[in-house]
Formats: C-alpha cells, structure tokens, sequence
C-alpha cells in the first residue's frame, strides 16, 4: 500500500503541513498495517514496532483513550464510516493531536473484513486554530472525506475503474456541474443506495461536460 496523493491534498483541507499517514485493520487477524507517515506520527521510525490494537490504544491520552477505544469497536462491528479527534502521547513523550479517519471494508460475499483511513497530524492545526474553531472545522472536513472516500469506492465498483480514476470522475462531474465535490459525493452514495445510480449515466456526465 502506498499514500493516496488524492487523499493527501484533500485530507481535512485545514491548513498545510500536515502530515497524513495510511493504516489498515484486519479484522479477521487482528493485524495493522501502517503506512511510513504512520510511523513517524506516532514517533517512531518507519518498521520500527509492530503496530498492534494495544500499541495504537496505549499512545492515545488517557482522557480519550477509552473513546477511542469505543470507536473503533463501533467501526469494527458495523463498518460504517467514523471520525474522531483525540491527542496522543507519541513515542517521544510528545502530546499530539490527530483526526483519524476511517470506514470498513467488505470482501466479496460481503462480509466486513477490515477498517482502512488515515491519521492526520493536526497538531499545528489546533494550536493555530480556537479550540472551538478547529473542531468544528477538522469534524466538517473529516465527514466530507468520509463521504468522499465511500463514493470513490462506489465508482470504483459501478464504473470498473481504480480508486484515483473514481475520484478523477467525481472531481470532473464535479466541475462540469458547479457543485461542491462533498456534495456530489453523498449524491452519489445516496443514489448508489438507493439503486439510482448507472454507470453510463456517470461516465456520459463526465465526458459531456455535464
């Protein structure tokens, strides 16, 4: 696996110099997996730990831990998309701040096998922002790529593209419309859910200009 660059320019949208890492959860194992950027937000070197659902819950403050903790029980048991901003105590002692950003993954009998996202280090963020500000905002954009990150994966399935390709056709529609790509993106999953929405249909919209 490797940083979606789509992901890392769209990512919250707060500000610059963020750095955002990739994980992934095997549910059925047990198993992390983190991207180098994850690795180094949580002060260490890249392959440095086993990354583990202990390790990940012990460098989170005390006072979110067990929010953290709930969540990701949620996330595990109905793979729907969740955010959270909590502070870590990275391996250097230092206090962080992170918006994680997450939703589960289904094989093909449909069954929910693993939680994919990504940690943004909003540290920075934070500190620059009102306490009030910042959350609103990192909790908005955190949603919105929630959203995002479930309609590049209904393309993907609907249209027989890749995820970047997905976003390439979100992004086009939603240029050639005028409408916010946050907006098109939950169009987008409501009429997947609802059975509304055609392949061609999308593709004809990308390459007609609307």
């Amino acid at each position: 696996m490797s940083i979606d660059p789509i992901a890392v320019e769209s990512a919250l949208a707060l500000g610059t110099h963020q750095l955002t890492g990739q994980y992934r959860l095997d549910l059925r194992t047990g198993s992390w997996w983190w991207s180098d950027e994850s690795y180094l937000i949580h002060g260490f070197a890249p392959g440095e730990v086993v990354p583990t659902t202990e390790l990940v819950l012990a460098h989170k403050h005390p006072e979110d831990r067990e929010r953290v903790r709930r969540i990701l029980d949620a996330g595990g048991r109905t793979g729907a998309p969740f955010t959270s901003i909590h502070r870590i105590m990275d391996a250097r002692g230092r206090e962080r701040t992170l918006a994680i950003v997450g939703h589960g993954e289904l094989d093909d009998a449909g069954e929910l096998v693993a939680l994919s996202g990504f940690f943004v280090d909003i540290t920075t963020t934070v500190t620059e922002l009102s306490d009030d500000r910042a959350t609103r905002q990192i909790a908005a954009a955190a949603a919105g790529r929630s959203t995002i990150e479930q309609a590049k994966g209904v393309l993907a399935a609907v249209c027989g593209v890749d995820p970047e390709a997905a976003f390439g056709l979100l992004r086009t529609v939603s240029n050639n419309r005028n409408v916010r790509l946050r907006e098109l993106a939950a169009d987008v999953v409501e009429a997947a859910a609802a059975g509304r929405l055609h392949a061609s249909d999308f593709l004809g919209a990308a390459a007609a200009g609307g």
